[in-house]
């Protein structure tokens, strides 16, 4: 054992010995919904019914090594257990996770299916939530795989609950990361929830008047208030730090050189808490996630069934990689943004297009609703160059459905105008993103080639920008841009209102006139 893990442990333990179990007693009030804007946590909700089932059986579709004491033919019979598990699913939202490839880990998977099958059958709907906090001002196309399976489950006939990690967003999430979050202001999560909280509206259907109906809570409702002595004693005995020094993620953070503080060691515990909140308030009996949130998702799932004899459920998918192993979301022009104010329309399409060929026909199922069927039929048919067809369908897809099927026409336009010839440059750019300078820029000394690039995302940094010009790369309109120091003035514009710079073959944007 480290050093670094000898001193929490030594810490933790000595906190944790102080803490004496009590009862908490729950003030629980009528529930109200208010759309778009988030649910007050403050409404209450209704109770679950309490379960006497205490059995906790973990079901993993990952492929889990053997442990010392189990033998080949035991984890042959455990695969062939999830294998069988898996190929029984009745209830529609867990036959579509595994088909269109979101399954990846579940607790008590079997009762899980019964419970949704049994409340489809009573036109009821089991609410089921997903937290995303608010450490930015937009989602990224990362968080999509998480906004995809919230839409699958209100199309199956059961609510979702979207969560606003306002308050955990105080706290930093440290799963996968080298080091610590920058703590946020109060005002900068309160920004960054307005700024994540639209695009759910894209996908989610809002309202109270049906079971499905989705809601937005906020945990800063809760998390805010809690008084900390009250809070350690009442819930600090259900959680052991053995257990929880035994998370992988915990595990990555201490063997890296970054220290792990006290503050990022709580985050577990008060994502554990969400689902105790969740479940009082909202009747919530499932957590969504990725499967890099597991631990922190059965440390919940344990601790209603200790706090509140409550059945719950956790079910995770996989975090979604290229297949040359870099993570989903970010490129080397940046982040891929959801909100179309971060992104064009434009760039979020190109991103789809220059999907890989080993990953189209994957994605198109995680992140698209084109049937399987459909889905096959392009595979099996479209093979070596056909499968460019396939990742303009897969653009064409994902873009409606961020973005409206009507944005499509201004991408194709300026696609088939900056690429193909023909159509006038007003009607080619609709699509792309653009900047404004005023008359008093460009009159005089002009504004640098290079510091358009980065405001127009063409280029992370001015560095990034030198690097394309001198490679040839950038243009302004058709002509290339040679000089790493040279200026866009009146001159370049030519008497049009706007100019098109590009970076390579597929990039481009526009600086407009005031």
């Amino acid at each position: 054992m480290n050093l670094k893990m000898a001193a929490y442990l030594t810490a933790m333990s000595t906190t944790a010995s102080a803490f004496s179990r009590s009862t908490l007693t729950v003030r629980r009030r009528a529930m109200t919904t208010v759309v778009p804007r988030l649910v007050s946590s403050r409404a209450a909700p209704a109770s679950s019914s309490a379960s006497n089932n205490n059995n906790f059986r973990l079901f993993s579709t990952a492929e889990a090594p053997a442990t010392e004491s189990s033998t080949a033919a035991e984890e042959a019979a455990r695969a062939a257990a999830e294998a069988a598990a898996r190929a029984a699913l009745k209830s529609p939202f867990l036959q579509t996770m595994r088909d269109r490839g979101f399954l990846f880990q579940c607790t008590n998977l079997s009762e899980l299916d019964s419970l949704l099958c049994d409340a489809t059958s009573k036109n009821e709907a089991v609410s089921s939530y997903l937290g995303f906090d608010a450490t930015a001002d937009s989602l990224h196309v990362g968080s999509l795989l998480q906004i995809m399976i919230l839409r699958h489950l209100q199309q199956s006939g059961h609510r979702p609950i979207v969560l606003i990690g306002g308050g955990t967003s105080k706290v930093g999430d440290p799963t996968g990361k080298d080091e610590s979050r920058l703590l946020l202001t109060d005002e900068k999560i309160q920004q960054n929830t307005d700024g994540i909280s639209k695009v759910f509206q894209t996908f989610l259907t809002f309202g109270d008047t049906d079971p499905t109906d989705a809601i937005m809570v906020n945990n800063d409702d809760w998390l805010s208030g809690l008084k900390y002595l009250e809070f350690l004693r009442d819930y600090g005995t259900h959680f052991t730090i053995n257990r929880m020094m035994s998370f992988e993620s915990v595990k990555q953070r201490m063997n890296r050189d970054a220290p792990f503080s006290f503050l990022e060691f709580n985050y577990m515990i008060l994502q554990a808490y969400d689902f105790l909140e969740l479940n009082r308030r909202y009747n919530a009996q499932l957590q969504l996630g990725g499967s890099d949130q597991w631990g922190n998702m059965i440390s919940g799932v344990e601790l209603g069934r200790r706090v509140d004899s409550a059945q719950l459920y956790a079910l995770t998918a996989p975090l979604i990689t290229t297949s040359d192993g870099k993570k989903m979301g970010k490129t080397a022009g940046g982040a891929i943004w959801l909100n179309a104010d971060k992104l064009s329309e434009y760039d979020y399409w190109q991103f789809w297009r220059n999907t890989s060929d080993e990953d189209v026909i994957r994605f198109t199922k995680l992140f698209t609703e084109l049937s399987l069927e459909e889905i096959g039929k392009m595979e099996n048919e479209w093979k070596g160059a056909d499968i460019n067809k396939a990742k303009i369908v897969l653009a064409d897809e994902a873009t409606a459905l961020l973005h409206g099927r009507e944005s499509l026409k201004s991408i194709h336009d300026t696609i088939d105008s900056m690429f193909k010839g023909g159509k006038s440059v007003q009607a080619s750019t609709e699509g792309l993103n653009r900047i404004f300078v005023s008359d008093d820029e460009v009159a005089g000394d002009g504004v640098k080639f290079i510091d358009l690039f980065v405001k127009l995302g063409l280029a992370n940094s001015k560095k990034e920008a030198r690097r394309l010009i001198q490679g040839g790369g950038a243009k302004l309109g058709e002509e290339k841009i040679t000089d790493e120091n040279a200026v866009l003035d009146m001159d370049g514009f030519a008497g049009e209102k706007e100019v098109t710079l590009r970076a390579g073959k597929k990039r481009a944007g526009v600086v407009e006139l005031k």
